[in-house]
């Protein structure tokens, strides 16, 4: 079955485009030009992924994400106009698991896409555990099922959040540098900057810290980058 992707932009000429090129790769593609048809579209349709562009009537795509975050963790993958990194970061810290700016190359649109489709949340739902769990205080993370629960409850993570700490976990003591991870955890064919492993680190520890300025699980090593503490 093919995956089915939900473009949100009020530009007619940028849809055009996204959608001959996903339907070229063989997606579904389903359209909305506002946000609130956007959001309105994401809870009722449940795509696997959704373009969403910042710039929209009626509701921006700041707020269309963050909305869609409260109930659906689908990759989300921001699209802007603008360089500048505040749009970047802010999208990010709503919940979106990717950028792109406009004007984009259908390559990078298509290895962006494909990068954050490579599994999905529903997939790792369905997974069978082996046993392969980490436990580490209040948190239990189950690898294969890429299931995590604190004291109990399970948590709800992106898609970009759960592989990242599934990377970490899976790999305790070890110093992975920015760089590395976006290689690793993002695609290799990302192209992208190092704040977005920053923001996103930021956003997991919001959710499995009980302390964020004192964090236990996720680790900064100042100049080098991040590991999961094995202690």
């Amino acid at each position: 079955m093919s995956k089915k992707i939900l473009i949100v932009d009020d530009e007619k000429n940028i849809v055009d485009i996204l959608r001959y090129n996903l339907q070229k790769e063989g997606f579904e593609t389903i359209e909305a030009y506002d946000g609130e048809e956007g959001l309105k579209m994401a809870l009722e349709c449940k795509p696997d992924l959704i373009l969403l562009d910042i710039m929209l009537p009626k509701m921006d795509g700041f707020d269309v994400c963050r909305k869609i975050r409260q109930a659906l963790s689908t990759p989300i993958l921001m699209l802007t106009a603008k360089e500048e990194e505040v749009d970047k970061v802010l999208g990010l810290e709503m919940g979106a698991d990717d950028y792109i700016t406009k004007p984009f190359s259908p390559r990078e649109l298509m290895a962006r896409v494909k990068a954050n489709l490579r599994r999905t949340a529903s997939e790792f739902a369905s997974g069978t555990s082996s046993g392969n769990i980490i436990k580490r205080g209040s948190l239990t993370i189950d690898v294969d099922r890429y299931e995590v629960k604190k004291d109990g409850k399970v948590l709800e993570l992106t898609l970009r959040e759960l592989e990242l700490l599934k990377f970490l976990a899976s790999q305790p003591g070890q110093i992975f540098s920015r760089e590395v991870l976006l290689e690793k955890v993002w695609g290799y064919e990302y192209y992208g900057d190092l704040r977005t492993v920053d923001v996103t680190i930021s956003r997991l520890r919001e959710k499995i810290e009980n302390d964020q300025g004192n964090p236990e699980y996720i680790i900064t090593k100042r100049g080098v980058g991040y590991y999961f503490n094995n202690k």
